[in-house]
């Protein structure tokens, strides 16, 4: 039992440094456009991280409890190399003011505490998804923000500059909402999963059984105390170093990324929130205009991407080659 809490305290840590590490995916367009105050932002974000899972299925939980490693490989160093993996690769990405995948992170944890137990026991078709969609978000939250770009311009082609701001000022509430709904529902379903694995690992829930709502809300929770710390290292990065932001283009962007994240969240693929904004911004920058994107602060960013997973498990295998030496 006392492992058990333990284990949990420590997922649930790591969803309030996911929290506090992404908050400035949901709040730095609309800081850096100046449409609501830094501490005014992360209340209205975390609210809507917080009622995520009123709204959306949990698809991701499932993806990440059962379909990144065998889940009959799972025992209690797996799950401390993990999540030990994934806070340690966030908060040194955290602290150099780097945008890094939380998701990626935790999936970079399983997968190196996992092989390090099982071999090569990792299910083949999650990871390949997770995989995939490494390259697919930034892509399509890039074409997404771009595309909202060109259409919200033409619509809106005959209007002063002036009305344009004052419009776009009060639709930037409604999209950093829909932002922060999609980022409560795709990442603090990930943690929900972890608990989740090592309940039925230890015999406290059959396998296919509900999600207990003690761990829906205490996930949920954890995430939205995280998103009021606020990471404002990154929301430097994010807001001001990649590219200028007005309302009109803070509005595209994170209406384009919420989409993907909608439809990842209903598909159950743990897509990164981080990489998606992050493509969304590059869009609405370049679709405005090329050169005023930093494309040096673009390539730092996607350095942390690539290493991403592969730190994280090294970390992970770290952890549980540590733990496994303690108890011999």
């Amino acid at each position: 039992m006392p492992t058990l809490v333990a284990l949990v305290a420590i997922a649930l840590a790591f969803d309030y440094i996911n929290g506090f590490h992404d908050a400035a995916n949901a709040i730095a367009t609309v800081v850096s456009t100046r449409v609501l105050t830094p501490r005014t932002a992360v209340v209205w974000a975390a609210f809507f991280n917080f009622v995520a899972f009123v709204i959306f299925p949990l698809h991701v939980a499932h993806t990440i409890g059962t379909d990144i490693i065998d889940p009959k490989i799972i025992n209690d160093d797996v799950l401390f190399g993990a999540l030990g993996g994934a806070i340690v690769w966030n908060l040194i990405t955290w602290f150099y003011g780097l945008p890094s995948s939380s998701s990626h992170a935790l999936v970079g944890g399983l997968i190196g505490a996992g092989v390090c137990k099982g071999g090569f026991s990792i299910v083949r078709s999650g990871v390949v998804k997770t995989a995939i969609f490494i390259v697919v978000s930034p892509v399509l939250g890039m074409v997404l923000g771009g595309g909202m770009m060109i259409l919200v311009a033409w619509i809106f082609r005959r209007a002063s500059p002036g009305r344009i701001d004052r419009w776009f000022r009060r639709l930037q509430l409604l999209s950093s909402a829909l932002f922060s709904l999609g980022h409560g529902a795709n990442d603090a379903q990930k943690t929900m999963g972890i608990i989740m694995a090592m309940l039925i690992a230890k015999g406290r829930l059959r396998s296919g059984a509900h999600m207990p709502i003690w761990v829906i809300l205490a996930c949920q929770l954890a995430m939205g105390l995280g998103t009021l710390s606020g990471g404002w290292r990154i929301v430097r990065t994010m807001g001001m170093g990649l590219t200028k932001l007005k309302p009109f283009g803070g509005f595209c962007a994170e209406t384009g990324a919420a989409g993907m994240l909608f439809a990842a969240s209903a598909l159950g693929i743990p897509v990164s929130t981080t990489h998606t904004i992050t493509g969304a911004i590059v869009g609405v920058g370049w679709v405005n205009r090329p050169s005023g994107v930093r494309w040096r602060v673009a390539l730092r960013i996607v350095w942390a991407w690539v290493f991403t997973i592969q730190a994280a498990a090294l970390v992970a295998a770290a952890i549980y080659f540590g733990l496994r030496a303690l108890r011999t």
